[in-house]
């Protein structure tokens, strides 16, 4: 029986950061980035403490701004205008969830664009809609070079995405949308979507349920990527795909872990030093 090529993600990120690492040192500076916690919630903290390690080997400034769960939203305001101003820093990050006293629109909207590396600002998403050059979401750029390493075929190739999020779902249809393919964007109100997805020759899968995309929901030799990460009550980590299942099915899968989280910092890095450059013309 054969099994599907596994697609790792660890395995390109370390690639990526390490020519991330030789940029940064052509270009003579060392790019700033501003990461901002607020709170204490533990998911967090952990993934902060990740992109901090990665991005100090990509040589990559990293000043991480620790604010109590008690933050009012003009306090952080105040300190995002701050930032905007700061001429050393070239990339604002502010990690999500914060608490509910805090609007998360209010904040994506005072970041400068210029400095928007997790690319959710209004601006950056009209011009990735356009199809323009810009500083996209990291997660789906990530998924994009995923496929890449995978040798999907994306022009004419008809994908599918589940998740209909406005940081994953509808820019990884736009970034497929851009490369060619013929994309629908499925949900949990899409009818027959066991069968939509046998359609596809990629299948994303950005819901947040646990292994919900079954082995029988697979074209055969489809390309696969897994966004979810999920923890079931086991506690064992899980995608929202039935990786077993789909492995003698798929023709190639990214796994989880390991899949595309690695590639979501890694990507989060380049847009970091692309904004550098950039601002730094």
């Amino acid at each position: 029986m054969t099994t599907a090529a596994i697609i790792s993600g660890t395995a390109l990120a370390a690639t990526v950061r390490d020519a991330l690492a030789r940029r940064v040192e052509q270009i003579g500076f060392r790019p700033g980035l501003a990461v901002v916690l607020v709170g204490d919630d533990p998911a967090s903290a952990v993934y902060v403490r990740n992109k901090d390690r990665a991005a100090q080997g990509a040589g990559i400034a990293v000043a991480t701004h620790r604010l109590p769960a008690s933050t009012s939203q003009s306090e952080l305001l105040s300190l995002v205008d701050q930032l905007n101003r700061d001429p050393d820093v070239d990339g604002i990050l502010v990690q999500f969830p914060l608490p509910a006293q805090i609007a998360p629109r209010a904040i994506i909207e005072a970041i400068d664009p210029a400095k928007d590396v997790d690319g959710f600002h209004p601006l950056n998403v009209g011009r990735l809609q356009d199809g323009a050059s810009t500083l996209a979401p990291c997660t789906p750029r990530a998924v994009m070079k995923l496929l890449d390493k995978a040798g999907t075929r994306l022009r004419g190739a008809r994908a599918i995405v589940l998740g209909r999020s406005s940081i994953v779902g509808r820019p990884v249809a736009t970034l497929l949308l851009n490369a060619d393919a013929t994309v629908t964007i499925a949900h949990s109100r899409t009818a027959d979507l066991c069968e939509r997805c046998r359609e596809a020759d990629i299948l994303i899968a950005a819901v947040g349920r646990p292994e919900l995309v079954r082995g029988g929901w697979i074209k055969p030799g489809a390309t696969v990527v897994d966004v979810g990460i999920n923890r079931r009550a086991d506690g064992k980590l899980v995608g929202d795909v039935a990786y077993e299942e789909a492995l003698p099915i798929a023709g190639a899968i990214t796994p989880v872990p390991g899949g595309v989280g690695p590639m979501t910092i890694a990507c989060l890095l380049e847009n970091t030093i692309d904004a550098a450059v950039v601002r730094r013309a």
